[in-house]
């Protein structure tokens, strides 16, 4: 957001039907193939189930209006196009509106590991199957309230939450570590380490430690925040969250548990 993109979006037609190549469908195709050798056993059941309602195509990249059908039954959300950068105003706007933001372009194959931009592949495989979840969604809508409301300076800090759960959350259960991040279900390197390594730090989430810690977008997670139930989404959004921003702006940020961009 606010960078340039090297990717240019798709523009649905007047039908609203976004016209794909072979190729962009082919690492569709490959991608989803890839990811679903590695989550069993690592996402968790929510996701999974919402993974089945959805019931992606695997032969081609999904029209939105089929998964708008799905989200909007189970709660009330949409998928909206945009293109491949958007500012944090229509960011939190849209999620305001319960309208998840959708970038229609599909990384290269040059690009198949690793990606900064999110891309179709990681906004829908990654992230739609919890917007199928009442807690999950409630939250995104919440934090996209409070997001839209808040200066610029404070949606630093938010975004931080965001960053720990929405993207990188993992779940406590009784059969171990399981993920609900789309950040890292969109990825085998992660998936594997987030929930296999012994590696990184997990730690219980408490949300004025998410919104004080750093994050770097381009390297594997050193520090994950974990949640015992997907429903504990429901009790953080009921929680003064703008008045933990203050205080994390009062108190300052962690330690970075990295080395600096320029020195990695």
């Amino acid at each position: 957001m606010g960078k340039e993109s090297n990717y240019v979006s798709k523009q649905p037609d007047a039908e609203g039907i976004i016209h794909w190549t072979d190729e962009e469908n082919q690492v569709w195709h490959d991608l989803v193939e890839r990811q679903l050798k590695c989550i069993p056993g690592k996402a968790c059941d929510e996701y999974m189930k919402g993974l089945e309602l959805l019931d992606l195509p695997k032969d081609r990249i999904p029209q939105l209006h089929e998964l708008n059908e799905v989200l909007e039954r189970e709660t009330g959300w949409q998928v909206a196009a945009v293109p491949a950068l958007i500012p944090f105003d229509e960011f939190f706007r849209l999620l305001a509106n319960k309208q998840f933001p959708v970038a229609t372009f599909i990384r290269t194959r040059e690009e198949f590991d690793y990606l900064q931009e999110p891309d179709i592949f990681h906004e829908i495989f990654g992230h739609c199957p919890l917007l199928t979840n009442p807690a999950f969604a409630h939250f995104t809508h919440q934090y996209g309230k409070l997001g839209y409301a808040a200066t610029p300076k404070e949606r630093v800090y938010l975004a931080r939450l965001y960053w720990f759960t929405v993207e990188f959350g993992l779940l406590q259960t009784d059969e171990g570590i399981r993920i609900y991040g789309g950040g890292i279900l969109s990825s085998p390197a992660e998936t594997e380490y987030a929930v296999n390594s012994d590696k990184p730090e997990r730690h219980p989430l408490k949300a004025l430690d998410a919104l004080r810690t750093p994050y770097r977008i381009d390297i594997i997670q050193p520090v994950y925040y974990t949640i015992n139930s997907v429903d504990e989404l429901f009790e953080i959004s009921d929680m003064d969250i703008m008045a933990l921003v203050r205080e994390a702006m009062e108190l300052g940020l962690f330690e970075p548990k990295f080395p600096p961009k320029d020195a990695a």
